[in-house]
């Protein structure tokens, strides 16, 4: 069989080319603003959500709750959004744990975000001070809720709220962080001046040593108020007598004086 026909190039000149860029810029420019303005509705739609939407503060966790089953719960009351537990303080684990009544994870207080503010508040309503009950084989069966509607209380205003307290926290972190970093360094500072004085205070004690060693081997004896003395004896020359004939004496003569003072001669 004979190949198949090859197909001719098709050349194209260079205004061709520059008119199919720049219809592939504007095809891109109009994806991008299309997605903007998706984007922005998407926003819109939202935010008229976030203002229908109630919150409801939970100021107790009884034991043994965890989001999950506080949304079993709350959800055949109605629709919900968002759920915040707080967890419980370390400091309160520790000693849970010490006391052999440790529960595992526990949580201090929540917030629960309602689709409709009306919801919200008939769950408030309804929930506020009764008990949870469910199964009695349940550990949280006798406990009460203790559930209230904010007013005016958007879920936005809990994130800042949050993100503030981390901030606070790890303000505070730092600032321990760096008491204790100054407590190490004066604490290390402390310990090398330590070990120079114990340091000279062996060499001391070593001179000391040398010292009575020198002073037994001389012969001194030891006084009875303290530590024997080193004395040091040093080679003199013998004294010569005055007027002997090693000594030299410089006189100059009258004349002499006389020229160098100007007097009579």
């Amino acid at each position: 069989m004979p190949p198949p026909p090859v197909s001719p190039l098709v050349k194209m000149s260079d205004e061709e080319v520059k008119g199919s860029a720049d219809q592939d810029r504007e095809e891109i420019n109009v994806s991008v603003e299309n997605r903007k303005k998706k984007r922005k509705l998407k926003l819109r739609e939202e935010a008229k959500k976030a203002g229908k939407r109630g919150v409801c503060y939970i100021s107790r966790v009884p034991p043994h709750m965890d989001p999950v089953k506080l949304r079993q719960i709350l959800s055949q009351f109605g629709e919900i959004q968002r759920i915040y537990l707080v967890p419980e303080n370390p400091a309160a684990q520790m000693n849970s744990k010490r006391a052999d009544a440790y529960r595992g994870q526990g949580f201090s207080e929540g917030w629960v975000e309602f689709t409709k503010k009306s919801i919200a508040k008939r769950v408030a309503k309804m929930l506020n001070g009764q008990q949870i009950g469910g199964r009695k084989r349940s550990a949280f069966y006798y406990d009460l809720w203790n559930i209230k509607y904010l007013s005016k209380f958007k879920w936005d205003d809990l994130t800042e709220e949050t993100a503030h307290n981390n901030a606070v926290r790890e303000q505070k972190l730092t600032l321990e962080l760096s008491a204790a970093k100054k407590e190490r360094d004066f604490f290390l500072t402390q310990v090398d001046k330590a070990r120079a004085l114990s340091a000279i205070e062996e060499r001391l004690k070593k001179k000391q040593k040398v010292v009575e060693k020198s002073v037994e081997s001389s012969g001194i004896p030891e006084k009875a108020d303290g530590p024997r003395k080193f004395i040091r004896h040093f080679h003199q020359k013998a004294a010569v007598a005055a007027g002997g004939a090693g000594e030299r004496q410089t006189r100059l003569s009258k004349d002499t004086l006389a020229a160098v003072f100007g007097g009579p001669s």
